[in-house]
């Protein structure tokens, strides 16, 4: 396999890895308080995302920011709960708080810190003086990634509407609520060194 298609590989089963489930539950949770007509907003705030973890492995990679993994354990659930709790007191509210720049804003901020996570497994990976195409090859696997269980999501999101009728706000209570009490889960054990 050429190096393209490697870093590829590595970048999609990164993201795709239940393993990776700190990284899933933040895209369903990011995705939860958008609506189905809303998929060309779920695109956009996907790619805010990717662009953000972007930023830090090109960062990562050139030895400007280090990687500290208790710090990361601790910050990634804490953006999940951040991201929850928006979505559950901002639901169907209009303003400048609940704005969709806000959260493509937010989407590329906790890229960046995501990213952290990324960084040390393309670091690793990153084996040639030019990080150029390792890096496009390895955020296009994860965009890649993230598309596809965006797309599973949205396809129980479509069965939950049409088929079993339910409303919105309960689909997004739900997963709200599901991404901020396991991401509690693993913010307590960060915290705890487990």
């Amino acid at each position: 396999m050429d190096n393209f298609g490697s870093f590829f590989i590595n970048g999609w089963e990164h993201i795709v890895d239940i393993n990776a489930y700190d990284h899933l539950l933040f895209v369903m949770t990011l995705c939860a308080a958008f609506k189905l007509e809303q998929w060309k907003q779920i695109l956009v705030i996907i790619t805010a995302f990717t662009i953000g973890h972007s930023g830090t492995l090109i960062l990562s990679a050139l030895d400007v920011i280090p990687a500290n993994s208790k710090l990361i354990d601790t910050l990634i659930p804490f953006t999940i709960m951040i991201t929850a709790i928006a979505n559950i007191v901002n639901y169907g509210k209009e303003g400048k708080f609940s704005d969709t720049k806000i959260k493509y804003t937010i989407a590329l901020v906790f890229g960046l810190i995501h990213g952290l996570a990324f960084a040390s497994n393309f670091k690793f990976m990153l084996f040639t003086d030019s990080i150029v195409m390792p890096l496009f090859a390895f955020n296009i696997g994860i965009e890649v990634g993230q598309l596809f269980i965006v797309l599973l999501f949205t396809i129980a999101l479509w069965v939950y509407t049409k088929f079993i009728k339910g409303e919105h706000l309960k689909w997004n209570l739900f997963v709200s609520g599901a991404g901020f009490g396991i991401a509690t889960t693993i913010f307590l054990n960060a915290l705890n060194g487990a």
